[in-house]
């Protein structure tokens, strides 16, 4: 893992499940263990009885006026591409180690996409802003679905727009999350990559296809953080793996915790 699990603990009381893509930092040179100090345990991911998305439903909204001007018109349509594909790809199928009885883990698909230029963004918004756009589009926009137990929805920030969940701000403490309302409406959060700490040397692109993917697999196996499947030392399948990217089609993806192979796939 190339971030230590303490920088999660930054928005992660332990009343408070990590749910965050952590900032990139390099691999450390291997260090000795301090006397007396136990090393951390290995990562184990366990079910904790909670809820998955067996078949999840992606709706994708990019919010702010900066998303129908280039470069940003351009990212969209990368983006918007890429979720059909990821959704019918190998990265689903991984998932299936973590079917539990009554949940079977398979293909998601794509529902849909939406630009909003209102409310208007200013320089920072908060995860409690965030939430109340969402559902006041959904109580009001007929082009959102309405919530289901497989619908999540991807909410991408303009540049120049921080978010402040938990304590901590983009860019300062995290590079996207995942997190539920009344454990009833799911959804992740990627704010622009505007920070060497949330591209980690990748392009614009690649930082947020990396940080879907990432945000993705944990809003499947544990949609309500700690609820479902979760490692109370190392979080969710992917803060294990942060970082640690490969290339799925034209697609850089983030690698992914397995508990059958004990490493990151």
């Amino acid at each position: 893992m190339t971030t230590p699990p303490d920088l999660g603990a930054i928005l992660a009381a332990p009343s408070d499940p990590i749910r965050i893509v952590p900032l990139y930092v390099p691999e450390p040179a291997p260090s000795r263990a301090l006397d007396g100090v136990p090393p951390a345990p290995p990562p184990r991911l366990t079910y904790r009885g909670g809820h998955l998305l067996d078949s999840v439903e992606v709706f994708t909204i990019f919010w702010g006026v900066a998303w129908q001007q280039a470069p940003q018109s351009e990212i969209l349509s990368s983006l918007t591409s890429f979720w059909p594909f990821i959704l019918a790809s190998p990265l689903l199928a991984q998932l299936a180690e973590y079917n539990v009885p009554g949940h079977t883990i398979g293909p998601g698909r794509h529902t849909g996409v939406v630009t909003l230029t209102k409310p208007t963004l200013r320089h920072s918004v908060s995860d409690h802003a965030i939430q109340h756009m969402l559902q006041q589009e959904i109580a009001t926009n007929p082009a959102f679905p309405h919530p289901a137990s497989n619908t999540l929805y991807f909410i991408y920030l303009p540049p120049g727009v921080a978010v402040v969940q938990g304590g901590g701000r983009s860019c300062q403490a995290f590079c996207g999350y995942h997190n539920a309302i009344s454990s009833q409406i799911f959804y992740a959060v990627m704010p622009y990559p505007g920070c060497a700490g949330c591209t980690a040397s990748l392009s614009v692109l690649d930082s947020l296809t990396s940080t879907s993917s990432h945000e993705l697999c944990e809003a499947i196996t544990d949609p309500v953080p700690g609820g479902s499947w979760y490692d109370d030392v190392h979080g969710e399948i992917g803060d294990i793996c942060a970082w640690k990217t490969k290339q799925l089609g034209a697609y850089t993806i983030q690698l992914e915790w397995s508990n059958q192979a004990n490493s990151c796939v």
